[in-house]
C-alpha cells in the first residue's frame, strides 16, 4: 500500500495491466487517483478542460435528479470519461472505498468520471465485514457511509460528556451495534469484552450521525474529538479529510491542545505543487529546503484557510499554525497502520518539541 501511495503511476499502470473489475482501497488511494486525473486536466488546453467541465456538469446534475450512472450522460462518457475509466483498466464495475471516510468532493468525481458503481461502506474487524453501505446511484448518500445491513442492527447511543444525543436537533452518538456478523468475544481478555459489549450491544467508538434519510455518517472517532479551552469539540479526523484536499497538501495530521484555543496541524507538502510555486516566486532549493521556507509555510496556511472556508468550517476549526515535513507519514516511521490510518501517539511523540513551539510553551 505505501509503494502505491508514494507512486501513483506505478498504481494507474498495475491497473492497466491487471484489468480488474472491482477496485477497493482506502480513501487516500482514491485521493491520489483523483489528484492524478486533476493533474492530467490542468495540462490540456483551455477550451478541452471548459468542454469537461460543462460535460462533468451535465452528467452531475442528470445523476442529482435520479438518472442512473450509465444512463445520466452517454455522450459524456464517450467523449470524455471513458478515458479515465481506460486509465483505470478500462473493465472496473465497481469501486469500493473503506476504512475512513471518503471525501464528499473525491466520491462525486469519480462517481460522475470512472463509469463505474462506487461505494463507501463502515465495519470493524470485530463486525466481520461492512456494518453499513452505501447505494451506487443514491447521490444522497456522498460523503455518507450508508445505511444499517440486513443482517445487523444499528443505534447511537448519548456521549452526555461531549454533547452528543442521538434525541437532539442532530442524531448524534456512539454507533452500537448487534447482529449476526457481530463477534462474541475479544480472545482470552473478558475483561475488554465487558467494557465493548454491553447489553449485547458492542461499543463501535466511532460517533456517528443518523441523517434524516436513515443514512449514517461517521463523524469522527470517540477518543479522536478533543475540546479546545473555549469549551468548543472537534472532530480531528473530519478536519483532516477537510483539509486533505488542498492542492499543496499530499498529507495532514491536525491536533489541538484542550488547554488551547488553536488547532495546529503537520503538513506533508505535495513536492511537485511545491516546486511549482517555488520557481514561479524565485526560490531555488531541494524539498527539504523549499519545507524550511517561511514563505512556503504562508502560502500553504492561506491555502488550508481558504479550504476552511470553501467548506464553511467554523473559525476554531481552521488551523492556526503549521509544521511542514517532507517525509511521508508512513509505516516505515511507524506513524501509520497498514491501512493508512494515523497513529496519533507517535506523531504527537515526533513532533511534540515543534509543537510546543507553536503554542508558545
Amino acid at each position: 500500500m505505501t509503494s502505491y501511495l508514494k507512486d501513483l503511476n506505478a498504481l494507474l499502470d498495475d491497473l492497466m495491466e491487471l484489468k480488474p473489475t472491482l477496485f477497493g482501497g482506502v480513501p487516500r488511494v482514491f485521493e491520489r487517483v483523483h489528484e492524478g486525473i486533476k493533474k492530467a486536466l490542468q495540462e490540456l488546453n483551455p477550451v478541452r478542460r471548459k468542454i469537461f467541465d460543462i460535460l462533468y456538469r451535465h452528467k452531475l446534475a442528470w445523476m442529482k435528479f435520479g438518472c442512473k450512472q450509465k444512463n445520466a450522460s452517454p455522450l459524456a462518457d464517450l467523449l470524455a470519461f471513458r478515458k479515465i475509466k481506460a486509465r483505470l483498466g478500462g473493465r472496473v464495475r465497481l469501486i469500493l472505498s473503506g476504512g475512513a471516510p471518503l471525501s464528499s468532493e473525491v466520491e462525486e468525481f469519480l462517481r460522475v468520471t470512472c463509469c463505474a458503481f462506487v461505494v463507501t461502506g463502515y465495519g470493524l474487524t470485530e463486525t466481520c465485514g461492512p456494518t453499513t453501505m452505501g447505494f451506487p446511484d443514491e447521490m444522497c448518500m456522498i460523503g455518507t457511509a450508508g445505511t444499517p445491513t440486513l443482517y445487523n442492527e444499528l443505534r447511537l447511543e448519548e456521549v452526555p460528556e461531549m454533547g452528543y444525543n442521538p434525541l437532539g436537533e442532530r442524531a448524534c452518538g456512539e454507533i452500537c451495534v448487534r447482529g449476526k456478523s457481530v463477534f462474541s468475544g475479544y480472545h482470552k481478555n473478558p475483561e475488554l469484552t465487558r467494557e465493548s459489549i454491553k447489553d449485547g450491544w458492542f461499543h463501535t467508538g466511532d460517533i456517528g450521525e443518523m441523517l434524516p434519510n436513515g443514512v449514517v455518517k461517521i463523524i469522527d472517532r470517540k477518543k479522536n474529538l478533543i475540546k479546545l479551552s473555549q469549551g468548543e469539540y472537534v472532530a480531528l479526523e473530519h478536519l483532516e479529510n477537510v483539509y486533505v484536499i488542498t492542492p499543496i497538501v499530499e498529507d495532514i495530521w491536525v491536533y489541538g491542545n484542550s488547554f488551547k484555543s488553536k488547532l495546529v496541524a503537520v503538513v506533508i507538502p505535495h513536492e511537485e505543487n511545491a516546486k511549482k510555486w517555488a520557481y514561479s516566486n524565485g526560490h531555488v532549493g531541494s524539498f527539504a529546503e523549499l519545507c524550511s521556507l517561511d514563505q512556503l509555510k504562508n502560502y500553504v496556511l492561506a491555502e488550508l484557510k481558504f479550504t476552511a472556508e470553501r467548506n464553511k468550517l467554523r473559525g476554531f476549526e481552521q488551523i492556526k499554525g503549521i509544521i511542514l515535513d517532507p517525509l511521508p507519514f508512513d509505516m516505515e516511521r511507524d506513524l501509520v497502520t497498514a491501512t493508512m490510518k494515523k497513529k496519533r501517539n507517535k506523531l504527537l511523540k515526533l513532533y511534540q518539541a515543534q509543537i510546543d513551539k507553536l503554542y508558545g510553551i
